[in-house]
């Protein structure tokens, strides 16, 4: 079986940091950094991103290059010890259940575009926006239909390929949601009380961090990535061995946070000047914003371009996570890749009913005391990601050994690589604590 790959280093920056940047960046971003004080949230951030989460990505990059297979062929070419593959199982399992409530989360922003197209929000009041975003998310086949339509948009973009279908697809679906959040940062900007919505994000209040603003920075920096989670172990093995793959993560680094930034710039003005709490949680995207849309002058054209934005970035997530899912099943039972996305999708598809269903009729059915949807998303953030990511560092830090890890870097001697003591350093020591600290605090020791 012919190997496939990127064809440009474009399309390979796009896939990758269109990966990274999902619902994380535009909805999750932006109501923690409003908990966490703003700036002084957004340095702490910045600071795991730099020297926590790019090692994190280019240790996954060097595992699937070298590799050049999925999670689970990766460590199995590459070490003595088959053991090793249960790092590249716990990563697939973990995308799995991740892609099974995720998609059902990208359904609700189609249905939510949907609503915004036929103006379902206006003249509705707050308490009424509330009350439909239970009534479309507790429904019993609405949300599992929107989220079966995610599932097959996503299913045709993989299904042409790696170069025909998700790079190309990427390097259109990346441009139009800069240009997205670029419009309505412009529209943002120009309300009354953006100053003090960029104020809050540019004057740092120290005094306001604590050691669990920290912590979710440090998780955010983290999780916000795709790591752990077979992702970028299998685009790792796509990349071509000529890139330099230390600038790469550094632009696939950059690109997240910048986004991520956008997305502040974007919400805050606007919730300083409707009186919005910058920390309201979860509810801001389908609750609070759709309310300060109402609000706003020309709200209706930026509800759409707003909850088209979540789409896209929801769709470039998805892409990454079924073909992680995909080139498993693929490579290790020798299927086509027609073949492999009928399994996948038929896997998830399953998966999200029940998801889906614990916000409506199954609201009441709980595996010790969480629902199916909560249920999935602890398995995964709290032990799934953190686990295999441990073992990833581990491995490359430790047992791959460094001449094989700086051969892959400097691209067999070509280039020069003078990061990498720094680099080999932060993978055995820095990371692995990091990971350790987030691990022990999900689970309650902290």
């Amino acid at each position: 079986m012919k190997r496939e790959g990127f064809a440009s280093r474009l399309g390979m920056i796009a896939a990758a940091a269109g990966s990274a940047i999902g619902l994380g960046n535009i909805w999750r971003f932006p109501y923690i950094t409003g908990k966490g004080g703003g700036a002084a949230f957004i340095v702490i951030y910045l600071i795991f991103i730099v020297f926590i989460g790019m090692s994190c990505l280019l240790t996954e990059f060097v595992i699937g290059r070298r590799g050049q297979s999925d999670a689970i062929g990766s460590f199995l070419k590459l070490s003595r010890n088959k053991y090793w593959s249960v790092g590249g199982w716990l990563c697939v399992i973990t995308v799995s259940l991740i892609f099974s409530f995720y998609i059902v989360v990208f359904g609700w922003t189609i249905n939510y575009l949907v609503k915004s197209i036929f103006n379902i929000f206006a003249d509705k009041t707050p308490q009424e926006i509330g009350i439909l975003f239970s009534t479309t998310t507790s429904s019993v086949f609405s949300p599992i239909v929107y989220a079966y339509i995610g599932l097959g948009i996503t299913a045709f973009v993989v299904v042409d390929g790696i170069e025909h279908g998700i790079e190309k697809c990427s390097k259109i679906l990346m441009p139009l949601l800069f240009a997205l959040m670029v419009i309505l940062l412009l529209r943002s900007l120009t309300l009354p009380g953006a100053g003090k919505g960029i104020a809050f994000l540019l004057k740092p209040d120290f005094s306001k961090v604590t050691t669990e603003v920290i912590l979710i920075a440090l998780g955010q920096a983290f999780f916000t990535l795709s790591l752990g989670a077979a992702v970028m172990i299998t685009y790792g093995s796509y990349i071509n061995k000529k890139e330099r793959m230390g600038s790469a993560v550094v632009q696939i680094c950059f690109i997240n946070c910048s986004i991520s930034l956008l997305a502040g710039f974007v919400i805050f003005p606007a919730a300083f000047t409707f009186g919005i709490n910058p920390g309201e949680g979860p509810g801001l995207a389908f609750v609070t914003l759709p309310n300060i849309f109402q609000q706003m002058t020309g709200g209706y054209y930026f509800a759409i371009i707003f909850f088209l934005l979540l789409t896209v970035a929801s769709l470039t997530s998805t892409i990454s996570m079924l073909e992680a899912i995909v080139a498993c099943i693929r490579e290790q039972i020798m299927l086509t890749r027609k073949q492999a996305i009928a399994i996948g999708i038929t896997i998830v598809a399953i998966l999200c009913i029940p998801c889906s269903l614990s916000f409506g009729p199954m609201n009441n059915t709980k595996i010790f005391g969480h629902t199916f949807f909560d249920i999935c998303n602890l398995i995964t953030s709290n032990y799934g990601m953190p686990i295999g990511s441990l073992i990833f560092v581990f491995f490359v830090g430790w047992f791959f050994g460094k001449d094989n890890v700086k051969d892959e870097l400097s691209n067999s001697g070509k280039l020069p690589v003078r990061y990498f003591p720094y680099y080999l350093f932060t993978i055995r020591f820095i990371v692995p604590i990091a990971i350790l600290i987030i691990f022990l605090t999900k689970l309650g020791v902290f």
